[in-house]
């Protein structure tokens, strides 16, 4: 068996804490600058987001929170941040629901209309998802039931359920279908099966494949953009609106403690279902 010198194994090491730092760094110096001044973070100096120079001239300290007070007091961030969660959580609990079945559905069937369903599902899924939202403006205006929550989750499910089909068709796959015979034969019917047999050994899929769905729905912005009111804005289209434009200043460092904000919940998710993700990765890998 192959040993690795201590000069190559340093240098692999070495390497990885590089490349670790370089992806982490841009996360890591908008943590640091939230707690600065404007004048610190976007200033032409860029030494000073790390000296805190200003910050100290005007705060009395090098650190500040008032991005933070900005956001979360002034500009009411709170209700993009639950608005958020409403449309994730429902986002996820339908495309899992629908997903799975049909995943399942999929994976279990022996006609040859079920390739077809998942190249249709697969050509909708790589539409660019302005292709979509802009088919949805125009009807939802006329009805007048543009802007509300509602309205977007079924767009995300809509946009995310192709995904989610071929996700769970690809972890069922992997799944022997003995299984099911040996669940009919006891007794069980196709949906007690499902239910008690089969999903069991498939929470790590289900895991996985509803964290990809969390993602897509929590980090949208061309759909929020597009098809929700500003008081029922989610956190990322409302974090661009703090930015301003060339015609209106914007609240820029309550720009900065948003991102912060909004990140740090996704940091924690990965870290807590890493575990989840790792083992549903590689049992979806597996056949399918």
């Amino acid at each position: 068996m192959y040993k690795p010198t201590p000069l190559l194994t340093a240098a692999i090491y070495g390497f990885a804490a590089f490349w670790l730092l370089l992806a982490a760094f841009p996360f890591l110096l908008t943590i640091w600058g939230s707690f600065k001044t404007e004048l610190d973070f976007f200033g032409t100096d860029w030494t000073n987001v790390f000296t805190g120079r200003f910050t100290l001239e005007r705060e009395g300290s090098y650190f500040t929170g008032i991005g933070y007070f900005l956001a979360w007091i002034q500009e009411d961030f709170w209700r993009a941040a639950i608005n958020t969660i409403i449309i994730t959580f429902f986002t996820v609990v339908i495309s899992l629901t629908f997903g799975t079945l049909g995943g399942y559905a999929l994976a279990r069937s022996a006609y040859s209309y079920a390739f077809w369903i998942l190249l249709i599902a697969l050509v909708f899924r790589a539409l660019p998802h302005i292709v979509l939202v802009a088919g949805y403006k125009a009807p939802l205006f006329e009805l007048g039931i543009w802007g509300h929550t509602w309205i977007t989750v079924i767009v995300l499910v809509a946009i995310n359920q192709p995904f989610t089909i071929w996700m769970m068709r690809s972890f069922f796959m992997n799944i022997p279908k003995e299984l099911d015979e040996s669940a009919l034969i006891d007794g069980c019917n196709r949906l007690k099966a499902f239910w008690f047999v089969i999903m069991p050994v498939m929470w790590p899929g289900v895991i996985t494949t509803g964290l990809f769905s969390f993602l897509l729905a929590y980090n949208d912005f061309i759909v929020g953009a597009a098809l929700l009111s500003e008081q029922n804005s989610t956190m990322i289209p409302t974090i661009n609106s703090y930015l301003g434009t060339a015609q209106q200043d914007g609240i820029e460092m309550a720009a900065v403690a948003a991102v912060v904000s909004a990140t740090a919940p996704l940091f924690v998710l990965v870290m807590v279902f890493q575990r989840q993700i790792v083992s549903g990765l590689t049992a979806g890998a597996v056949k399918g």
